[in-house]
């Protein structure tokens, strides 16, 4: 949490301005979601420099050029949607677990990209989460997904990612998105202030005629396999 204390101190006299220009955001239903992802993309941007984090991004013409797609990361730590949210010319939301929904930031971050809470304990609300992403990406909003539910404590090695994660994929009938974090761990979970780079890798898309035959435990195998193949690649 060294890093989180530079960048608040750093960006002291603008951190307000910055704050409130995000719940605006989030508040304002004449924003529009384009507006709002340009905002949080410019101030993660400046927090990035501020805690001295190098974003380095590859793959990007692997995006899906028609909007309406899912990414599904690699999951690391907390600063995991700051290295995606600097690097992706594309606006998108992202699926939360309930418990850091409420976190400052990230809460007003999530709300002014219309991102959406999941409690994972219970089944009913998991399944509404579901459905309204199926119906968003059918609407042609990108999301993101952890697939792994929560974040690996052992660094680039991968934990293993879940089926019930690629259900809203497998509705919306949409391209999936693997995408590989290196060294995300690093800017929040060490206790270091030392410049560090953080690659973000955006593997080839898998469209929805080449899974569609397949279980949802088996999409996220084949996912999870193409993400530790090109993470020793990139290392």
């Amino acid at each position: 949490m060294y890093r989180i204390a530079m960048m608040v101190i750093r960006l002291f006299w603008k951190a307000p301005y910055y704050l409130f220009q995000i719940w605006r955001c989030g508040k304002n239903d004449e924003v529009s979601f384009e507006k709002a992802y340009a905002c949080v993309k410019k101030v993660t941007i400046a927090a990035n420099k501020a805690g001295r984090v190098k974003i380095e991004s590859h793959g990007l013409e692997n995006i899906p050029k028609e909007n309406g797609f899912i990414f599904f990361p690699n999951h690391q730590g907390l600063y995991d949607v700051l290295a995606v949210l600097e690097s992706c010319p594309v606006p998108f939301a992202f699926v939360i677990k309930k418990e850091a929904s409420n976190v400052i930031l990230l809460k007003q971050v999530s709300e002014a990209l219309g991102s959406l809470a999941i409690d994972r304990e219970d089944i009913r609300q998991s399944m509404k989460v579901i459905q309204e992403v199926t119906k968003q990406v059918k609407g042609g909003k990108n999301f993101l997904i952890f697939a792994e539910g929560t974040r690996s404590k052992e660094g680039n090695k991968l934990q293993d990612f879940k089926g019930g994660s690629f259900k809203s994929a497998v509705k919306a009938q949409c391209p999936i998105v693997p995408c590989a974090l290196i060294d995300a761990y690093k800017p929040f979970d060490q206790k270091s202030i030392k410049p560090v780079t953080v690659k973000i890798i955006y593997l080839p898309p898998i469209y929805y005629n080449e899974y569609k035959g397949m279980k949802t435990v088996e999409i996220a195998a084949e996912v999870k396999k193409r993400i530790e193949e090109a993470i020793p690649m990139w290392l």
